[in-house]
């Protein structure tokens, strides 16, 4: 018999599985027309980015194995997290690669604002799922709020300065690393 998280975690690595899978999809597209794809190494830190923050959610909600009643409402707001992500994962790459050579920069700078806006509702959401689920308050979500910040000002403005978009992306980059290194103990699944 499963238990109620074992049960509603199904559709949740469903979900995840199939943003991994556009993720990987996506890159091999690029792999294979790699002589008619010019690249642009802020968009690979967006995917890479991507891949990763689904890899995270997915483990980190592992934390939920100790809820023993669920209701359909939370359970709603917990799948919006890898929906979202999925919907990034399919955004970040073009619908239908042309017969014509691609620059993955000229596509980043028309979608910028998509993606930037999808990825705003990451944090949003992790607040607000810390702060009702995991028991954090809103001072211990300072990096969230930058996000929000940073996020929320560059679609607002529709900033296409090249290096605000590099900029952003090597701070990703950091903040990734960082989490990693400073939560090595909460990516811990033990019996």
């Amino acid at each position: 018999m499963l238990s109620p998280f074992e049960y509603v975690v199904v559709l949740t690595s469903i979900i995840l599985g199939m943003g991994i899978t556009q993720l990987i999809t996506g890159f091999a597209g690029i792999v294979l027309r790699w002589n008619d794809v010019k690249l642009y190494w802020p968009h690979l830190v967006l995917i890479v980015l991507i891949f990763v923050i689904h890899i995270q959610d997915w483990w980190a909600t592992y934390a939920l194995r100790n809820n023993t009643s669920w209701n359909l409402p939370m359970f709603l707001f917990i799948i919006l997290y890898p929906v979202n992500l999925y919907i990034l994962a399919r955004i970040l790459f073009p619908i239908r690669w042309s017969p014509v050579p691609v620059d993955l920069k000229v596509f980043f700078f028309d979608n910028f604002r998509k993606i930037y806006l999808f990825m705003l509702f990451l944090p949003v959401h992790s607040i607000i799922e810390n702060y009702f689920f995991r028991g954090y308050v809103l001072k211990d979500q300072v990096v969230q709020f930058i996000l929000i910040i940073t996020l929320g000002s560059i679609v607002i403005s529709n900033r296409r300065d090249e290096w605000v978009h590099k900029t952003l992306a090597v701070f990703f980059i950091l903040l990734c690393i960082a989490s990693m290194v400073i939560g090595w103990n909460e990516f811990v699944i033990a019996a």
